[in-house]
């Protein structure tokens, strides 16, 4: 039998084969010849103390002890071209994975997507960094893949009672992914390598059956006496199918408006809105590594921070450690920020949106629209910063130490955020109590994290898109839409997950729960 043991050991011990295998020999008082395979289950990095070390758990097989490579491989997904239709509104990871589960099934997946296929969004993303110019149906939130795919593709997620995480890791390395996600604490794709996976799982969905249409974006939701009938495309065209699983994420406001106006349920939700806050990633080494240099052995350092401000929450959200900052609007005339890390995180500096929880009630003043407040409260944000910052895709910039003095800095060096920036006085963009809490979040941040607050980190406006501002209500045990029969709210875009990894789950279950409804 093999053993398993937890250890702690240095960077480099963890990083060369030959010295784990020479560190673990001792520890079992073997020869390391003896030793016939280690493998790595757990992989986490403890820097609490100077000397920084790898938590590790592994089992270790001797000679003469079975071992064999376990090879993850995909479910025996059935062919369903004949099967019955259920309509999947939205490529991202809750659309996507939902598909795949259906055909597991034995459902046929229609899946409908506004944007374009993963390769080609690249022309629009190019787009809007270098030309300013903002494609509503194709950007960094809208097409294959959703918003993940070239927004940082990171896996971990805090929900573990949402469902099976393993399932997806597996399903992800099973499609291509490194392994390696299935070991480390955090694990991550990168913005490079996602894109063909998600064509893979396309490429798998159409090879079973299922349909993917994209560059077909919905305007209508048939429904008679409260049950879905089917859908209609902006082309006209109907799709009918009394099952629709909608997955458009948390920037679909279309959706929101079109569901608000046809009187199906809504309601507004709060969500986190701040700034992204970029540092050089050697600071941030410095600060969590405490080293001037952290070698070669060593990621480049992330962070996590929360403290309460004035009976508020401010915190870190989805940090990019040698990462780069992107523009993230879905129309013309708003800016939006957000981050991303290539899968070596080998850039020259480290982001991490700074943001503070919202409250239903900081959204009185757009009370006149209803279930859509919170949203009107998140666009008027995006668009102010856009007016400040000059009407393109530059977005107000600030340094860290004037923005807490109310100072315009003199200067804005250049970052990585491609389209630009505009010196801008952050308390412009913001309500006053905004502007106020996170002032004073930052000092606070600088008592924790020794040299984090500095005029040498550059704060970009708005961190908006953290959450959706809206909520779809559906039914804890069926999932279907409290009122409409048929409808299953879905993902990050119905106010159900939280990234990549709990999106995928919630599209699961919805599948899931769609299927157990026809059998009945």
């Amino acid at each position: 039998m093999p053993r398993e043991l937890l250890l702690q050991v240095t960077p480099e011990i963890a990083s060369n084969e030959m010295l784990l295998r020479d560190y673990l020999s001792k520890q079992i008082k073997v020869s390391a010849n003896e030793i016939q395979h280690v493998a790595i289950l757990k992989r986490s990095i403890d820097a609490r103390q100077k000397a920084i070390k790898i938590n590790l758990k592994v089992s270790i097989y001797l000679k003469g002890e079975p071992f064999q490579e376990h090879k993850i491989e995909l479910p025996d997904y059935k062919n369903v071209s004949s099967a019955q239709e259920v309509i999947v509104v939205g490529a991202g990871p809750a659309g996507l994975f939902a598909a795949l589960q259906l055909v597991e099934l034995g459902l046929k997946p229609i899946v409908i997507e506004r944007g374009k296929d993963v390769r080609a969004r690249r022309r629009d993303l190019k787009a809007i960094n270098r030309d300013h110019i903002v494609d509503e149906d194709s950007n960094y939130c809208f097409g294959e893949g959703g918003a993940g795919t070239y927004s940082d593709g990171k896996l971990y997620t805090r929900s573990k009672k949402r469902g099976d995480v393993t399932r997806i890791l597996e399903l992800l390395v099973a499609f291509g992914a490194t392994g390696d996600i299935l070991v480390d604490a955090h694990p991550h794709i990168g913005t490079n390598k996602l894109p063909q996976i998600i064509q893979d799982i396309r490429e798998k969905i159409i090879e079973c059956g299922g349909q993917v249409l994209f560059e077909t974006r919905l305007t209508d939701i048939l429904i008679k006496n409260n049950e879905v009938q089917g859908i209609v495309t902006q082309n006209g065209d109907t799709i009918l199918a009394n099952k629709l699983i909608l997955a458009t994420g948390h920037s679909a406001r279309d959706i929101f408006e079109l569901l608000d106006k046809k009187k199906v349920l809504i309601e507004a939700k709060p969500f986190a809105l701040g700034v992204r806050a970029e540092h050089p990633q050697s600071l941030i080494d410095s600060i969590q590594y405490s080293c001037d240099y952290r070698g070669e052995h060593l990621p480049p350092a992330p962070y996590s921070i929360v403290k309460q401000v004035n009976g508020r929450g401010m915190y870190s959200f989805c940090m990019c450690p040698g990462g780069v900052i992107a523009p993230c609007a879905t129309s013309p005339g708003e800016v939006v920020t957000n981050g991303w890390s290539p899968s070596k995180r080998d850039q020259a500096t480290a982001n991490s949106g700074i943001v503070i929880e919202l409250k239903l009630e900081d959204f009185k003043p757009f009370a006149k629209f209803g279930a859509l407040a919170g949203m009107e409260f998140q666009k008027s944000i995006e668009q102010k910063a856009w007016h400040l910052a000059g009407q393109t895709q530059k977005v107000p910039a600030q340094r860290m130490v004037d923005f807490t003095q109310n100072k315009v800095s003199s200067s804005i060096p250049k970052t990585s955020y491609v389209p630009g920036t505009t010196s801008v006085e952050m308390g412009q963009v913001f309500p006053g109590f905004l502007s106020q809490i996170l002032r004073e979040g930052f000092t606070e941040f600088g008592k924790s994290m020794r040299g984090y607050l500095t005029n040498e980190a550059i704060l970009h406006a708005p961190e908006s898109r953290t959450s959706s501002p809206v909520r779809i209500p559906r039914d804890g045990i069926s999932y279907e839409h409290l009122q409409i029969k048929g409808l299953y709210p879905c993902g990050e875009g119905a106010g159900y997950a939280g990234g990549i990894i709990s999106a995928a789950i919630d599209g699961e279950k919805c599948a899931l729960k769609i299927a157990e409804a026809l059998k009945n």
